[in-house]
């Protein structure tokens, strides 16, 4: 039997294969119906951890791709009452096309996908974010026409939005640039794999600590909530320690004149970014949001072409 193919973190999938998955999912998102891959089968969607956009994104796209879905709270299953992940995945391979997970720690995802023989997607982990980060390149190549060459500017905690902007943007051959406050900074593994795959690329991940320096001369702005879900007992404490990091009027004069703004939401306005920014002119939040479905549909198709 063929192996699975998997998408735990961005580097699973190559530069072209990468590529391959942006232009399918443009292709989608121009005919939402062209063909229906899962034929019937199932997906289960696992949910550890709350969601809106990952939910209803994979939900409708599944069903698009002519699949059922099936939304698991994993506080309703016998993973809540001890169950081990390995026997989980075993089961649901059995029953499902492919397992779509949102959890906690990375290892949870790897354990799971080594027991799994169906396609395994990570839907956010602590560790990372890849299926966002590929409707943030989508957005990206339909604002700016492509992505090689560009230099997008993450502002805030580094986080596993920013570790998965770090892999996909420099597999795109973007300068990705990360302004963190100290002890914030994403974690030197993720960097110097991003740094391995623009060896390939020509893409670049560099780690500041001056946001506006930061934003100076980039093309594509964003940021991400400054706790993440799990850590709102930081939430003040990271308050006044990111006030200096809130992307805003400031930053977005510093960048350039068709400077493309991202947030992949929730946002909380006034806090990591200006309500000015997120509603302005140069916002695509909201093509960024809509593009998580096209992305992952593109995604999944690959994923069981493939397996």
């Amino acid at each position: 039997m063929t192996r699975p193919r998997h998408f735990l973190v961005d580097d699973d999938l190559t530069p072209a294969e990468l590529e391959h998955v942006l232009d399918d999912a443009a292709r989608r998102k121009k005919d939402r119906f062209a063909d229906t891959p899962l034929n019937g089968g199932s997906v289960a969607l696992v949910f550890e951890k709350p969601s809106t956009r990952t939910r209803l994104s994979f939900e409708v796209g599944v069903h698009e791709l002519g699949g059922h879905p099936i939304v698991i709270d994993a506080g309703t299953t016998q993973l809540g009452r001890g169950e081990t992940l390995e026997d989980t995945a075993m089961v649901m391979s059995r029953y499902c096309s492919a397992i779509v997970i949102r959890t906690f720690g990375q290892d949870r995802i790897e354990r799971l996908a080594a027991a799994s023989s169906v396609p395994v997607v990570n839907a956010l982990t602590d560790y990372a974010h890849p299926c966002q980060a590929i409707a943030d390149l989508q957005t990206i190549r339909e604002r700016r026409g492509g992505t090689s060459g560009l230099t997008l500017t993450y502002v805030g905690d580094g986080n596993n939005v920013a570790h998965s902007l770090l892999l996909a943007g420099v597999a795109a051959g973007m300068r990705v640039r990360v302004a963190a406050p100290r002890g914030y900074e994403p974690i030197d593994q993720v960097v110097r794999r991003a740094n391995q795959i623009g060896e390939e690329t020509g893409g670049a991940a560099v780690v500041m600590t001056d946001p506006l320096e930061a934003a100076t001369g980039a093309d594509v702005l964003y940021t991400d909530v400054w706790a993440s879900m799990g850590q709102e007992e930081e939430a003040e404490s990271k308050h006044q320690l990111f006030r200096g990091y809130q992307l805003d009027q400031r930053l977005v004069d510093a960048a350039h004149d068709d400077v493309v703004v991202l947030h992949c939401l929730p946002a909380h306005r006034g806090e990591e970014i200006a309500a000015e920014v997120i509603d302005g002119p140069h916002s695509a939040v909201w093509d960024q949001a809509e593009n998580r479905l096209h992305a992952q549909k593109a995604l999944l198709a690959f994923l069981l072409e493939r397996s």
